[in-house]
């Protein structure tokens, strides 16, 4: 009798630990819109190559001529390459999932997917505001602006940004890792993303949002605030300018920045605060925007920066009607 007893126990504590610590998630897209994954794929697809080829070119642009080696241009290759890493990280296996229905991918793969889009969307949020203290200096302090920001004190910015999303998000894995995953190994997203996985987590998880929210704070929202700052500190220089010209010149350098900021951080609060706290949101709205978040900014930046820059303009007209001769 208890040779009969004990292997239905050890059976099932084979189970629970196999199914704590899954080998694979399963992706499920956008719920409720799963019979329109192919046709969202095809803007997703459209959105994700025009992406790699604005930012690739924008690179390519920027590192070929030396007139645009300032920088406010500088700062604009950084966010490209955060902007090519984040969308590079999501999208070939959303477009797998909707095409293919492959919605596996393993347990590393996952957490390694989470660390690199929430690090880099950091590193993101540092890079817009490195380019709002150049506005700043460029507009308040002229005439030292090309002192202030040496070669050497802009690569330390950008290592500064980099070690700071890499050293705050690290740990992401780390604690998702941890976590048992007893009650279902679904995913409701089109990729692996955190709140997505400590939602299905069957484990107290207190301890790990308020860390993720303290570092969404001290990164995305100390930022955004330094930003405003900046401008607030812009807007009373420049006000103080005499002429309604020289006004208008000076903001005009401004644009482009402003709007690739509310591009990025309007999806990027509205996913973030309706993860945490919409909790009458449909599901379908939250993930379709937290796509967009991913997909809408790499591809618009490399656009903003192509037609307000004469000098980006015209290398990129230059380049391409070279390339026309070519063929």
């Amino acid at each position: 009798m208890k040779s009969k007893l004990k292997r239905p126990t050890l059976v099932m504590s084979i189970y629970n630990k196999t199914n704590v610590h899954p080998s694979t998630f399963v992706l499920i897209g956008i719920p409720g819109l799963e019979a329109a994954h192919i046709w969202i794929s095809i803007p997703f697809c459209l959105v994700y190559l025009l992406a790699l080829l604005g930012n690739s070119s924008l690179l390519f642009i920027i590192k070929t001529d030396p007139s645009l080696h300032e920088p406010m241009y500088i700062f604009l290759c950084m966010l490209a390459v955060a902007d090519l890493v984040v969308c590079t990280t999501a999208v070939p296996k959303l477009l797998s999932l909707f095409w293919f229905h492959d919605g596996e991918i393993p347990f590393e793969a996952c957490l390694t997917q989470v660390f690199l889009i929430h690090s880099c969307s950091t590193m993101e949020s540092g890079f817009f505001l490195a380019m709002a203290f150049d506005r700043y200096v460029a507009i308040c302090n002229p005439l030292r602006h090309s002192a202030i920001l040496t070669h050497s004190v802009i690569g330390g910015i950008g290592l500064a940004i980099v070690l700071r999303g890499t050293t705050l998000l690290s740990p992401h894995p780390f604690l998702l890792r941890w976590l048992p995953y007893c009650r279902t190994n679904i995913i409701s997203h089109t990729y692996c993303e955190f709140m997505a996985l400590i939602k299905i987590a069957c484990a107290e998880t207190r301890i790990r949002r308020a860390y993720s929210l303290i570092v969404a704070f001290l990164t995305g929202g100390v930022d955004f605030i330094l930003i405003i700052c900046s401008y607030v500190l812009i807007l009373h220089t420049v006000f103080r300018l005499p002429s309604k010209d020289a006004r208008l010149k000076t903001l005009g350098t401004c644009v482009s920045h402003v709007c690739i900021i509310l591009v990025s951080y309007t999806p990027a609060f509205f996913s973030f605060l309706t993860h945490r706290f919409g909790h009458q949101v449909a599901p379908h709205v939250h993930i379709f925007v937290a796509n967009i978040y991913l997909l809408i900014p790499p591809m618009v930046n490399p656009i903003i920066y192509g037609v307000r820059t004469k000098r980006i303009r015209d290398r990129f007209l230059k380049v391409f009607s070279f390339l026309k001769q070519l063929n």
